[in-house]
This record gives structure tokens, sequence and C-alpha cells, in this order.
């Protein structure tokens, strides 16, 4: 276990790099902030010289894979961090310098346990990305299939262990601080970046999410995830298809090879709800690096370390809240939250309906170009502290994701209205997820699962209560005086104790009066 001045050093040495990036400026401006995380603050910029502009995401890259990695949790945070330092991080690129393809080799050979040559029949040397938790190289496979090859770092999973036990020691004295502090629960920020990273440093696991995902979009027209070499992937290596097409940051080269972009930003944005909405499980890293658009259209994503999941019950809130929002129904998404019990039941919910209102209408009638999700979201962090709202970890790579999907939307179509697009996929949903037939079909499904569990109940209660055997039932005994005492019980053992000692005490005074005498 790593003594409290280990973790002190750690954070002092991050806190000058951050100090150098004019990173804490906005901590120690905060009114919010508590007042001893402003003094370690003021210890970690003495004598630093701070830019003008705070740099947060070149802070974080600056300092390490596990940085990076919770300045990527942080940039879903804007009512942590604040709006601008969000936005900030939301550009953070997860790239560091190669790792020399000796040392690759080496994990490849150790991981498999065979040369590599028996395995690849040729391997680029030169990484083609290299990111804080791995790296990819081109090869080929000994029956000529081309394939990426991505090898986890050495030692990576130990510094990210290190470095994660800081943050929860950061976080759990962070949160002992009690209010803002205690609200903005950064205890579950940490454990959600752990669980994120122990994910991502299995790579049999980013292989099987890439394999789920498949198995979810199967019947969806236009997206597709590559296929997994299972046989030349484990813990630490991870092949999989090369994908040779566009990639979808390449905006001439999508125009050049004749793509329709604003048609090409409504399918993204569709196949993202289709995943979040409809499947529960979605690709939450759809930056512009991990997607690539084929010759028909179809966008083929990469990169599966980081998935969400949600439970139907929450995308059944999720849904009911974005319909709700795109009509005005503030009342319903008021409502929600408390039935959710995200919002406390002290508050009322005629108070945050009109909360919930003075983030809604100032987006209501606005030109397409000026509505945005990211805007909706900060309107909505700016009135959770005011009603006392917990973060929701389960919901905060949902939220990263789809300002990511507007992001990459709207660059490949300035005009599109992400409300437009999900209205009409969300109505649908909510009208299959919520209407008569689904009402029916739920209680069908809920009670016939009830009938069929009859049987194991019955049983377990006979097991519980067995039934009288065949022999008829012996009558009442009478009552015998038995020569020797019965066994006496726990309690008895009081009595007799008390009993001994008073015995003791006349036999004693008996005694002593009689030599008196």
């Amino acid at each position: 276990m790593t003594g409290s001045t280990t973790h002190i050093l750690r954070l002092l040495k991050w806190g000058r790099v951050l100090a150098r990036h004019g990173a804490l400026r906005g901590i120690e401006n905060d009114r919010n902030a508590p007042a001893q995380v402003k003094r370690l603050c003021r210890i970690a910029r003495f004598g630093a010289r701070q830019p003008v502009e705070p740099d947060y995401a070149g802070a974080f890259q600056e300092i390490g894979p596990a940085a990076i990695k919770l300045g990527q949790a942080l940039a879903t945070r804007p009512d942590l961090v604040g709006e601008g330092p969000a936005r900030n991080l939301l550009t953070l690129q997860d790239s560091l310098a190669p790792v020399a393809f000796s040392e690759i080799r080496k994990v490849i050979e150790g991981s498999f346990g065979r040369p590599l040559e028996q395995i690849f029949a040729s391997i680029d040397e030169n990484p083609v990305g290299a990111a804080s938790i791995a790296q990819v190289h081109k090869a080929v496979t000994p029956d000529g299939q081309t394939v990426a090859v991505k090898v986890q770092r050495p030692g990576i999973r130990e510094q990210f262990a290190r470095d994660v036990e800081t943050y929860e020691w950061a976080a759990a004295h962070l949160e002992a601080l009690g209010g803002e502090a205690s609200r903005l629960r950064p205890r579950a920020v940490v454990a959600n970046l752990k669980r994120w990273t122990l994910r991502e440093l299995d790579l049999r696991r980013e292989a099987a999410s890439a394999s789920e995902l498949s198995d979810a979009m199967k019947g969806i027209h236009g997206y597709r995830v590559p296929h997994i070499d299972w046989d030349r992937t484990n813990g630490q290596v991870l092949t999989i298809e090369w994908i040779g097409a566009t990639k979808m940051s390449d905006i001439a080269g999508l125009r050049a090879a004749g793509h329709d972009l604003p048609k090409l930003a409504h399918k993204l944005v569709l196949t993202f709800l289709t995943q979040a909405i409809s499947s529960g499980f979605f690709h939450a890293d759809m930056h512009q690096g991990n997607l690539f658009v084929e010759a028909d259209g179809t966008i083929v994503a990469i990169d599966f370390g980081i998935m969400g999941r949600i439970n139907r019950q929450a995308r059944l809130w999720l849904a009911e809240i974005l319909y709700g929002l795109t009509t005005g129904n503030y009342r319903r998404v008021a409502e929600i939250h408390f039935e959710a019990q995200y919002v406390p039941s002290y508050h009322t919910v005629e108070e945050f309906a009109t909360a919930l209102r003075a983030v809604g209408e100032p987006m209501r009638g606005k030109p397409v170009s000026e509505l945005s999700v990211g805007q909706m979201l900060d309107g909505l962090f700016a009135i959770t502290r005011d009603f006392d709202m917990q973060v929701q970890p389960h919901l905060l790579l949902l939220q990263k994701t789809m300002v990511m999907v507007e992001g990459l939307a709207t660059a490949l179509d300035p005009d599109i209205n992400m409300w437009d697009v999900s209205a009409p996929f969300v109505k649908s949903w909510l009208r299959d997820e919520l209407g008569p037939e689904a009402v029916i079909a739920d209680r069908l499904r809920e009670d016939l699962g009830t009938l069929l569990r009859l049987p194991a109940l019955v049983r377990r209660i006979e097991e519980k209560f067995p039934p009288k055997g065949g022999a008829p039932e012996q009558a009442p005994l009478p009552e015998v005086d038995l020569i020797f005492p019965r066994r006496p019980e726990p309690s008895q053992w009081i009595g007799h104790g008390l009993a001994a000692l008073i015995g003791g005490a006349v036999a004693w005074g008996v005694a002593y009066w009689t030599l008196l005498g």
C-alpha cells in the first residue's frame, strides 16, 4: 500500500505540470473549490510561469497515459471542471511516442509463446498509431489476410495501477471534505475511470466488445465492425481486420470520393442512437480517428476499448427526457427525474420543471446552426447544484459520446440539427417500448415468467415444510418423572449459580455464629 507522502509528492509533481499549462487557475478562482484544494494549488504553482490561456489537454498529455484517460473522463464533467476546461479536454489526443519495435516483438512473442514469424507472415515495424495503452502495426497473416495488430505497451498495466491508486487517494480525501466536493462524487468518477481502464488493459475484452457490438448492429444497413482474428488475439495482443477506407476526419477525401456528407452525418447520428437507445451498448470513443467510410458509404468503427452500457429502464428515462426537451414537455421531464431519483424528493416537480424550461426555451425557435446538444448538457449541469442532484456515473460516457457525435456530425454537415434527426427515432422507439402493444407484451412476459417460476416456488415450500409420512401420527405420550434431572437450559445455570452462592453464604453464617456461641 502506497503511503500518503508518496501520494502527496505525486500530486505536487503533477500539479507543477498543470501549473505550467495554466490549468490550476480555474480551481483557484472557483468559489466552490474547497480551501484546502486551493492551498495545494498555490503550493504547486509557486514560481511557475503560467500562460494567459490554459491548456488543460496539453497538461494531461504531458503527465502521461493515466492522466490522458482521466482527462477524457473529466471532459464529460463540465459541472466539475467548468465548461471551458471540458471543451478543451475534448481535444485531448490519446497519442504518445511509439515504443521501439524490439519491445513490441517481446510482448507478442511472450504472450503467444512462439516466434513472431510463426504468427505473422510479415509485420510493419513502424506503427500506424501509438496511444497511451497500445500501439498498432499493419501485418499480414500466413494465409494472406491484411490485419491491424494492436499491442499493449510494456509496463503500462503497472503504471496505470500506480497512478490510479493516487487518484483514488486524492478523490477519497476530496470527497471527505463534504459539501460541494461530496455532491460531485469524485470517487465515483475515479471508479469509472478505473473500470474503463481495466477493460482497455485486457485486449480480449476489447475483442469481445467488438464482437458484441457487431451482433447488435448486424441488421443495421451502412454500419459494420471489423472481423476479429481470435487465433491471434490474447490479453496483450488484438488482431483485427485492416480497414483501408477513408477516415471520417478527411472531409476533403470524403468529398473527392463522392460521398453525400449530410446523408453521412444523418447516418452517423442514427447509428449512435441505435446503439445507445435501442441496444443499450454503444461505442463510447467515437472520435474522428476511430471512424472510417467505405466506398459504398458504410461507416466502419475501430477501437472498442471504451464501451458504454445502459439498462432498459435508464434508456426509457433517457429517451423520454430527450423527447420531452425537444417537444417542450418540461413537466414530464421533471417527473422522470423524480421517478429516477436523480432529484431528491424534498424538492418539487414544479420548481424543477421551471428550471428545465429555463434551459430548453432559449434553444427553441433558433436557427438550426445554433442548436446544440452540448449547450443542452451544459444547461442541465448548471441546474444540478441548485437541486442537489448527484452525478450519475452510468450516464457519463453517454454524455461524452453525445457531444462527440454532435461534433462529428456538424463537421460533416454544419447545418445538421441533432434534434431534428433524433426526435423521430426517439419517438418511434418510445412508441415501440411504451405503446399499448408493448405494455401488453411486457405484462404477458412478466406474468408468464411468474407462472413459470411457480413450480420451483412450490418445491421450495415443500422442502421447508415436508408432507407427513405414511405412518399414522403419534398420539400424545404421558409425562413420566425421571430419577435423574434433565439437563438444564443455559438460562437455568444462572439460577443455579445464584442458589449456590446464597446457600454457601447461609452455611458460612450458621457456622460463624456457632463458633461464637
